[in-house]
């Protein structure tokens, strides 16, 4: 009989994080599958830590995943803290690091030196490359709801979480203003989700997908007041935007809001700017004078509808988190994707634990 394996559900270092990979409700099944979960204690996590201990998960201090046995599985969202250095355990989440962002080598080193795994959660996916669990309806939904709220002038900042009716009624509340809005990426779960915050602010957005972004209209998305990137590439192609387009005498456009942030890739659709904004100042300007261009780059977008977006997310990724251990295809997968991406690295790589490739 195949062991079952050891879930660790880690505290987010990151001030603006709210979100759980994990909801207890789900965690509250994988107990019954024979599964451990330990959950790390996290103040500012969206669900209460007695929430996890009342459905059987065995609680912890934050940060104690790395003292866990080697065997564990440490589940996470959002970047690890740099302590440890080395990385022994399999991780679980978002690390950003396959296609050339900023960090991503010294995030792939520490893997390759402590002998431990990326199991990225971008790269769990189906036969066909459709992923698995993702985020992407609610930071489509968010990209856009900014971008609205900030054109009308409504846009409370330092941002602050909030549920979806609350989001939902600020856009209503708002006044539309006759905006050109354009959603790059529309038919993915993103563009579905932007669409939908741009309808409830009563606009009707034009919506480009593939076909549309083959042979590139430029003028066309100059023309448009309002520019939602959804788009997610995994090799270089022709920017949306350049720094000449910026500067374009016909340039309507008045705000870029980013979903995607591949800041820093490659793989970057939006090579315009260097630095992805944040909760305290989500918003910076790019160009100034009569016509002035803002950007909105927030890169954990659903952590402001904490519960919606982690119960959604949850439902999708515990099913896969129960098959840990017998060699399931999807995790199988996020273990090539991590082994190619680590071959990259130049870091002496320690022998891995024999059973690294069951994942």
């Amino acid at each position: 009989m195949t062991e079952r394996p050891h879930l660790w559900m880690r505290h987010e270092t990151r001030a603006t994080e709210r979100r759980a990979p994990l909801v207890p409700e789900d965690a509250a099944r994988l107990v019954r599958d024979g599964v451990a979960v330990t959950v790390e204690e996290s103040p500012r996590r969206a669900f209460p830590l007695d929430a996890y201990e009342r459905v059987g998960c065995a609680t912890a201090p934050a940060g104690a995943w790395a003292r866990s046995p080697a065997d564990t599985y440490v589940l996470g969202l959002k970047e690890l803290p740099e302590s440890p250095h080395a990385l022994r355990h399999r991780h679980i989440f978002f690390g950003h690091a396959y296609k050339g962002q900023e960090g991503a080598a010294a995030l792939l080193g520490r893997f390759v030196a402590g002998g431990g795994a990326l199991l990225d959660l971008e790269y769990l996916t189906d036969p066909s490359g459709r992923r698995l669990a993702a985020f992407g309806y609610w930071a489509g939904y968010l990209g856009a709801a900014l971008a609205v709220l900030r054109r009308r002038g409504a846009l409370d900042v330092p941002l602050m979480p909030l549920d979806r009716a609350r989001w939902d009624a600020a856009l209503a509340a708002t006044e539309p203003e006759g905006e050109r809005a354009l959603v790059v990426g529309a038919l993915g779960r993103s563009g579905r989700g932007a669409c939908d915050a741009l309808e409830t602010a009563g606009i009707t957005p034009t919506r480009w997908d593939v076909e549309e972004t083959r042979d590139l209209d430029r003028a066309a998305l100059l023309g448009h007041d309002v520019l939602v990137n959804t788009v997610l590439v995994t090799r270089p192609v022709d920017p949306l935007l350049r720094p000449a387009d910026l500067d374009a005498p016909d340039r309507r456009l008045s705000l870029v809001s980013d979903v995607t942030c591949d800041v820093g890739s490659e793989c970057n659709v939006l090579p315009v700017y260097d630095t992805v904004t944040d909760w305290a100042r989500p918003v910076r300007r790019l160009r100034e004078g009569e016509r002035p261009l803002d950007l909105i780059a927030v890169d954990n977008l659903p952590s402001l509808v904490p519960d919606e977006a982690s119960r959604a997310f949850s439902a999708d990724l515990a099913p896969p988190l129960s098959r840990l251990g017998g060699g399931d295809g999807a995790w199988v997968r996020c273990l090539r994707a991590f082994v190619r991406a680590a071959r990259s690295t130049t870091t002496p790589r320690r022998t891995p634990r024999k059973d690294t490739h069951a994942c």
